[in-house]
């Protein structure tokens, strides 16, 4: 069982007396051979993808050249990783010998450290780490700062035994989170494949089928018709000669919502994150003034084929170049975004996009693609049995997300609670 621990026998110390602190540097962005070698290099957003508590090396690595060209230094495998900026408290132990850039520190243990009882005492200084930094653009932890944090340290046995007591503790903990993970992406999955079946193949099952005469399509229900989507809506999209530079650019409250791919996620519209452009720009153009009810599709991009329905607009909104908003909807608007969302339709849109450099779906080729559409009221029971199936399968996804972030709380605490003696291990 475990019990409060006194702590009688633990050390005040500070990093500095731990530690060696490395700091790293970037050679020139833009000289080529500095680049893309085989030489070890991470960065902040290196560590913050990590799906383990190692690192071995960045997504951009160093060459010869480039190392001896910036003053970043090599440190050994063991070596605690700390990103030091854009976040601070990014935590990694060094695979092998790296070395990184001037976002992270390296804190080399000494002799007075466990080297596993490190990472997790580094972890659970996580708050003092963030309290720390500095700077007004963007906060950052400097050296001297990190050097003077201090904590408790006991003695090596026990710091053997809190490392491998939160190693196998944290270890149940992490593959609880991957399962629950894993059962949310088949969710989701399931939920794709219950939206695609409706929107494609209609409720019933046992209902007589035919040959859509396009390949891609299919069989369709016998009852339903194909038609090219130029017969079922008109694509808009900003007119070259009414674009808009960035001296057309305002704050908020001084212009309307220009919506970029950025604001399409899930399917929906988010408006945390907003450009807006001056009300003249805005009323330039009428006929890409966004409504409710309206669907955007992304057409140039890498993101091309990305659709959005406009359930709710807080503010008046129109649309950057690379998208187009479809008006003038001649079926229920919302079983049209749901089924150009399917995979089905985008992998015909896959199929029809130009350009290598930058992919483009014009809007007559878009207009040009053809759509399998049942009846008015049968679209209308599709939509009503699509929202029912994701409310129940969003509902039990929302309460595996709380279980996770249940289970990472736990671990936070855990993990403090071990290193700083508030329970006992031994």
């Amino acid at each position: 069982m475990m019990r409060v621990l006194s702590d009688t026998t633990w050390s005040p110390r500070k990093i500095w007396n731990c530690f060696d602190i490395v700091n790293g540097a970037t050679p020139a962005s833009g000289t080529a051979h500095f680049w893309d070698g085989e030489i070890s290099w991470v960065g902040p957003a290196d560590l913050g993808k990590l799906s383990s508590r190692v690192v071995s090396r960045g997504e951009r690595n160093l060459t010869e050249s480039g190392y001896k060209n910036c003053g970043t230094t090599f440190v050994p495998a063991g070596t605690i990783i700390l990103s030091a900026r854009a976040p601070i408290g990014h935590v990694a132990v060094a695979a092998n010998r790296l070395c990184f850039n001037q976002g992270c520190k390296g804190l080399v243990p000494n002799s007075d450290i466990f080297g596993e009882f490190a990472y997790w005492l580094i972890l659970a200084l996580k708050p003092k780490l963030e309290a720390a930094g500095q700077g007004t653009t963007f906060v950052e932890l400097s050296r001297s700062k990190l050097k003077d944090v201090t904590f408790l340290l006991p003695p090596l046995p026990e710091q053997r035994a809190i490392a491998a007591f939160l190693d196998g503790k944290c270890a149940t903990i992490d593959e609880a989170v991957r399962i629950k993970e894993e059962q949310i992406r088949l969710l989701a999955e399931r939920r794709q494949i219950l939206i695609q079946q409706a929107v494609t193949r209609g409720l019933n099952p046992d209902a007589p089928m035919k040959n859509s005469g396009i390949d891609w399509i299919g069989q369709i229900p016998a009852h339903w018709e194909v038609k090219r989507f130029k017969s079922v809506a008109t694509a808009f999209g900003r007119i070259g000669f009414r674009g808009y530079s960035t001296t057309d650019l305002v704050n908020k409250g001084e212009g309307a919502v220009t919506l970029s791919p950025s604001n399409l996620s899930d399917g929906l519209m988010q408006f945390e994150k907003c450009s807006y452009i001056s009300w003249k720009k805005y009323q330039e153009s009428p006929e890409i003034q966004v409504e409710e009810g309206d669907v955007l599709v992304v057409k140039t991009g890498s993101t091309f084929g990305k659709t959005g329905f406009v359930r709710k607009l807080p503010e008046p909104a129109t649309i950057n170049p690379q998208l187009v908003v479809l008006k003038n909807i001649k079926c229920d608007s919302e079983f049209l975004y749901h089924l150009i969302s399917s995979p089905q339709f985008q992998a015909e849109v896959k199929r029809r996009v130009i350009g290598s450099t930058i992919p483009t779906m014009s809007e007559s080729r878009l207009l040009g693609i053809d759509l399998q559409i049942p009846p008015r009221d049968e679209q209308n029971e599709i939509i009503d049995h699509i929202a029912a199936v994701s409310g129940q399968i969003d509902a039990v996804i929302a309460l595996k997300e709380s279980q996770i972030t249940a289970l990472r709380e736990y671990k936070t605490s855990l993990i403090n609670a071990a290193v700083t003696g508030k329970i006992k291990v031994l």
